[in-house]
């Protein structure tokens, strides 16, 4: 491994750290006010007609897992679970990108060496 990727590895792991730590201590400070749609809903007198949508019963429903009985505790982990859910997607996609990603050539290597290798001797 190259140095450009130990250091690329290490922002991504520290920034992956200070993120899982973010969530964990900011999520339960979150406002429980309700969200734009559901207030426009009361003030407009239709929130009576909402319904509970598929994904109401999950685990993560309601920005909380189900079964921790301490609400900060289990917002903090819901944002740690939507933290990695969302970092495993983007390396998910990242990996799939790079490996589509066209090598270069040999041709364009040697290139690029002679004309470092000239400029130096200049």
């Amino acid at each position: 491994m190259t140095a450009t990727r130990k250091g690329l590895a290490a922002i991504v792991i520290g920034g992956l750290i200070v993120t899982l730590g973010l969530a964990f201590l900011v999520s339960p400070l979150a406002s429980s006010s309700p969200d734009g749609l559901e207030k426009v809903a009361t003030d407009e007198g239709f929130i009576d007609t909402a319904e509970d949508h598929e994904l109401a019963d999950s685990p993560l429903a309601e920005y909380g897992v189900d079964g921790v009985e301490d609400e900060s505790l289990s917002t903090g982990l819901a944002g740690i679970v939507g933290v990695a859910i969302t970092f495993g997607i983007a390396l998910l996609l990242f990996g799939i990108f790079h490996a589509r990603r066209p090598k270069a050539d040999g041709a364009s290597q040697t290139r690029a060496s002679a004309t470092a290798g000239s400029a130096r001797s200049s």
